[in-house]
């Protein structure tokens, strides 16, 4: 997501008398957020987190990798969101032959009412509200590269001139962990684009008993929209004024400086496994993402709980191990709870 705007500083932030004038809209919002949950819910059975992380991501202007074995509902989660939401709605399935401009489009010879010929960029399927990126890591390094600006920028570069992507603008890629032949992994600096990365995991012997009742039956569902591109637009804007506590936000500062190998700070037996800590990038996205859950929850200040909720989706894919931590078989994301909580024990 794009870092361009700061985190709001307690100075900068709404009074509580300005946060009261946007009661209504709040409330709307609120609302919405609920009826969306619930419609995505009739078609996608299981997964609530991960249903709560692409709202929260929509809200927050963040991309989302989701991860899961063939079959677990990753498209049909992407497509029940794009029909609730009533964005336009674009899939791109990845393949290695799949070339930049087959995403970004390009300049084609076009005939005009004479007869001659000239040159007019075409767009590519990019030029869309909500993206699904299928099976990203099948791609070269080089088409994957090409998201990187729009994910970022919101902007598309080609033909010698920059176009606005519509807003807003959501990217949902997936991925297969149990497939690696033919494919390419991810650069972390494209990984950092993504405000959550989300593990759709293999469903409940209840939920698959759901889920075969749900498919194989005569009745369908048909979603319904019940969100709109201006919902969340206002969405956008609302979740930057949910307050933050100062001691909160040093926890988070604290816990980020901890990742760092550089950091003297870090403990010994935690320094030894870290390869990559966590960006201030990711700082602000934890921050964010967990503005976010707030909302979700009802709530209007930034609690610890919000923070530990989004902590491992907006982390995960930031934090790595070196050769000494896979070697010990260390768990990543244990380690990251651990340095975490240790920052957090302090700020109470």
């Amino acid at each position: 997501m794009s870092v361009a705007r700061p985190v709001i500083a307690d100075g900068a932030m709404k009074t509580p008398s300005a946060v009261s004038l946007d009661a209504a809209a709040l409330q709307q919002l609120l609302d919405a957020l609920a009826r969306a949950r619930a419609e995505i819910a009739k078609a996608v059975v299981g997964h609530r987190d991960v249903i709560d992380q692409l709202l929260i991501a929509l809200i927050c202007e963040g991309h989302v990798l989701l991860e899961g074995a063939p079959g677990v509902g990753k498209t049909l989660l992407v497509r029940t969101l794009g029909a609730a939401t009533g964005l336009s709605f674009t899939r791109i399935q990845f393949t290695p032959d799949l070339m930049p401009a087959d995403i970004t489009g390009g300049l084609a010879l076009v005939p005009d009412e004479q007869g001659r010929t000239h040159a007019q960029y075409q767009a590519g399927p990019i030029f869309t509200q909500l993206l699904l990126a299928d099976e990203i890591n099948r791609a070269t390094p080089k088409t994957q590269s090409a998201l990187l600006e729009a994910m970022q920028e919101r902007t598309v570069t080609a033909a010698g001139r920059s176009m606005t992507l519509p807003r807003p603008f959501f990217v949902l890629a997936t991925q297969n962990p149990i497939e690696m032949e033919g494919t390419y992994q991810l650069p972390e600096a494209q990984i950092d684009r993504f405000l959550f990365n989300s593990v759709m995991s293999f469903p409940s012997e209840d939920e698959l008993d759901s889920i075969l009742d749900l498919t194989t039956g005569a009745t369908q569902i048909v979603p319904t929209q019940v969100l709109s591109a201006d919902d969340i637009l206002r969405g956008q804007a609302l979740v930057r004024s949910v307050p933050i506590a100062a001691h909160v936000r040093r926890a988070v500062a604290r816990f980020v400086r901890r990742t760092q190998v550089e950091s003297a700070e870090v403990p010994a037996d935690v320094k030894r496994y870290i390869r990559f800590g966590i960006s201030p990038r990711g700082a602000q996205c934890l921050v964010l993402a967990a503005k976010g859950h707030a909302l979700l929850q009802h709530r209007y200040n930034v609690s610890f709980d919000d923070l530990r909720a989004v902590l491992l989706p907006t982390l995960r894919h930031r934090f790595q191990l070196n050769y000494a931590g896979e070697a010990d078989e260390i768990d990543a994301e244990a380690l990251l709870c651990r340095v975490f909580d240790d920052a957090i024990r302090e700020a109470k």
